[in-house]
């Protein structure tokens, strides 16, 4: 078996999905005022679902929504828009949520506990229904319609993020899965870190799919950071509604693994993206740690070093200061002995088990001015391995928050 990825593939590339979105008027200016701001995304047969919400305690109106309704694993639509997250927190957001999930639902034909909701942007703001309730008749679904879905649920982001591949055995085809995701702020790990939706047309028991979410989220969303702030919206969703064909894949068999591989590549793939879109971003940190006692010890450093604004503000500037990295690792309440510990920067050995190596500065430099910057952390202190995702930090950060509301 392979997993290849499609290109130009997106959420609505695998078998038996709908999507579209329109302009519901969300944005009274900005850049985003007259674009897609209201989207919805269906399976056109009944779908396993599975998915994660935020960790944050102050939540959005659609967070207790999705809350009651994600256990029963038969989610088949959902309904976002961007521009207003409903958090006004309190009954009154939850009834809008309801609502506007009610109407995608009846819409499409079907209960209305088979559809999710999401809102993202501006919290503290009471979401005005009305242009939902106009915006939603207005929506055409359609299987090319994935594009349209994945442009309409961004807020600050630059680009939109989108990805699909194919499981093949030698030239034929399998299943597909497909997905994509906001975020460009507010993002850090303990799910979900922003939005994301993920199809395939795979039929995957129930029990395996939800075991599967919450493993490949560890190992993807929730090793993104940008600036260490969650939000009260974040979601992950993933339907399986089996229009591929072929059997069920079950827990515990060689299809399982296939499956798990599959869904892995493609979250990867989406994780990177949202942070290489970090707010004010110019550079992706890849943060890669080896050597660690524990899994959980070595994703406690790779997020600590990717997280740092010192470590991000010399990225921001290609300085090769290693030191910076050094420390911070130290501080992750992980057991990281200098002694024991080597630094590298895109690919240059800096710092080797206690030992400053010389390094012609002025080429590592150089070699940080590519978009992507690659941190290697070895530990000497087990076999773990982890990998997080981050971004740089520079002063057009701090403008898109500064002015995010005027």
């Amino acid at each position: 078996m392979t997993i290849a990825e499609i290109p130009d593939g997106h959420v609505t590339t695998p078998k038996g999905f709908l999507a579209g979105a329109v302009c519901a008027g969300m944005y009274a200016s900005g850049p985003k005022a007259g674009g897609l701001d209201l989207g919805i995304l269906f399976s056109e047969r009944e779908s396993v679902s599975a998915g994660l919400l935020t960790t944050n305690t102050v939540r959005s109106a659609p967070v207790y929504v999705n809350e009651k309704r994600f256990p029963a694993g038969r989610i088949r639509g959902v309904i976002t828009n961007s521009g207003n997250a409903n958090a006004p927190f309190g009954d009154a957001g939850i009834t809008e949520a309801e609502a506007m999930a009610a109407l995608a639902a009846r819409k499409l034909g079907v209960a209305d506990e088979e559809f999710a909701v999401c809102s993202t942007g501006v919290t503290g703001v009471l979401l005005p229904l009305e242009k939902i309730e106009a915006g939603v008749p207005r929506i055409e679904l359609s299987a090319d319609g994935g594009q349209d879905f994945a442009r309409a649920i961004m807020t600050t982001d630059t680009v939109s993020k989108e990805v699909a591949v194919a499981v093949k055995d030698g030239d034929r085809v399998l299943y597909t899965l497909g997905g994509c995701c906001k975020g460009s702020g507010m993002i850090h790990p303990n799910m979900a870190t922003m939005l994301a939706y993920v199809t395939t047309d795979a039929a995957v028991e129930h029990s395996l799919l939800d075991a599967l979410v919450k493993e490949t989220a560890n190992a993807t969303f929730n090793m993104v950071t940008v600036d260490g702030d969650t939000s009260c919206s974040d979601t992950l969703l993933v339907m399986a509604n089996g229009a591929a064909g072929g059997e069920t894949i079950r827990s515990g068999t060689p299809e399982a693994g296939q499956f798990g591989e599959a869904l892995l590549a493609l979250c990867t793939e989406l994780a990177r993206k949202l942070a290489a879109d970090g707010e004010g971003a110019s550079h992706l940190i890849t943060v890669e740690v080896g050597g660690a006692a524990s899994l959980a010890e070595a994703r406690n450093v790779a997020h600590t070093v990717a997280l740092s604004s010192l470590v991000k503000t010399a990225v921001a500037g290609n300085d090769p200061n290693w030191g910076r990295i050094l420390v911070a690792a130290g501080r992750s309440g992980s057991p990281v002995m200098a002694g024991k510990t080597s630094v590298t920067l895109q690919g240059v050995p800096l710092f080797d088990r206690g030992v400053v190596l010389d390094f012609d500065e002025e080429d590592v430099h150089e070699k940080m001015k590519r978009t992507e910057v690659v941190i290697g952390i070895e530990l000497g202190a087990g076999d773990a391995s982890a990998t997080a995702w981050g971004c740089d930090l520079t002063i057009d950060y701090v403008h898109i928050n500064a002015d995010y509301r005027t």
